[in-house]
């Protein structure tokens, strides 16, 4: 890949390289889970995850593999209420729900408007309810939907990276500057945000993926976000794998993801997580791997860091 294809990576180029996509049925979410996580007020509690089949994002970040388990077309007016419906019948007692579209919640093509007040009445029962959404596709929309509700919204927002150089690369289609924007509206209207920050997107090596994961901690806290997850980037859409073929991507050690964590909680400003989905990926070492994923684990609960797992693989790479 040239060094002008590297820095001009378009739609037509991420699309080119795509696969078939998954299966799914306008009527099911293509998944469902509940997770423990700490809530706004400290506690640890179960947290239901909806994931809601919907027409494919505008938008075709560099990254993103969501778009395997998405129709082509807007599914019919009722049916994401009625995947709603579905999901929440096998999580009772569930306080806390997300409901994540592979996009955005407020684009109308995705989650049309109409369906607003019945996914209202569905999860009247919810102490918080969290949403996705592109930081360009946020407006009075939210709005709207924040007062047909009984549980406090929370909307989560994809910032990736505050290297604008990086950003730009991942066709994210918006800046830093938009991101802050974003939260600042949110913010003013009483609805807390959160963040999703990428560690060691392409075109980074693994000290520099490091680096900009903290400085996007920073940028994202500084710009009133309450919660932050730090999501270690991983191939599986194509584009991702092109760009390992070609020694512009490499996945990230789950030691680099301990000391981002370690960082953000550390910062004192607000929850940090680490994305814990499929952490062997990102492991070289079976000896210690399940140590380090009881290490995270604890401490996206607890918030507090542990000690550091010990391991014959922490050698000094020097001494080879």
């Amino acid at each position: 890949m040239s060094e002008k294809k590297d820095s001009n990576l378009s739609d037509r180029w991420i699309l080119s390289h795509r696969g078939a996509k998954n299966r799914v049925y306008p009527a099911r979410p293509y998944a469902w889970l509940v997770e423990k996580e700490r809530t706004v007020c400290g506690d640890v509690e179960d947290t239901g995850i909806i994931f809601l089949t919907n027409m494919e994002c505008p938008f075709h970040c560099l990254m993103c593999d969501l778009w395997k388990n998405t129709t082509d077309e807007p599914v019919p007016q009722g049916a994401i209420a009625s995947q709603i419906e579905w999901a929440l019948e096998k999580m009772p007692g569930v306080r806390h729900l997300k409901l994540y579209n592979s996009g955005s919640f407020f684009d109308e093509r995705a989650i049309p408007e109409n369906d607003y007040e019945r996914i209202a009445s569905l999860v009247s029962s919810m102490e918080t309810l969290i949403v996705e959404c592109h930081p360009r596709l946020v407006s009075e929309k939210c709005l709207r939907f924040r007062d047909i509700l009984k549980p406090d919204l929370h909307i989560a927002l994809g910032l990736e990276t505050v290297n604008p150089d990086i950003l730009q690369k991942l066709n994210k289609k918006m800046t830093p500057e938009d991101f802050a924007g974003s939260v600042n509206y949110l913010t003013a209207n009483g609805i807390l945000s959160r963040a999703f920050i990428l560690l060691r997107p392409p075109f980074l090596s693994e000290s520099e993926g490091i680096y900009w994961a903290e400085r996007s901690l920073d940028f994202a806290f500084d710009a009133g976000v309450e919660c932050c997850t730090v999501i270690p980037v991983r191939g599986g859409n194509g584009a991702m794998e092109e760009l390992m073929k070609s020694g512009h991507f490499t996945i990230p050690e789950i030691t680099s993801l301990e000391k981002v964590l370690e960082y953000g909680i550390g910062l004192g400003k607000g929850r940090v997580f680490a994305d814990t989905w499929d952490l062997g990926l990102f492991s070289k070492c079976d000896m210690c791997l399940d140590n380090r994923i009881e290490r995270i684990t604890q401490m996206n609960l607890r918030q507090e860091i542990f000690p550091q797992v010990e391991c014959s693989c922490d050698v000094d790479k020097s001494l080879f």
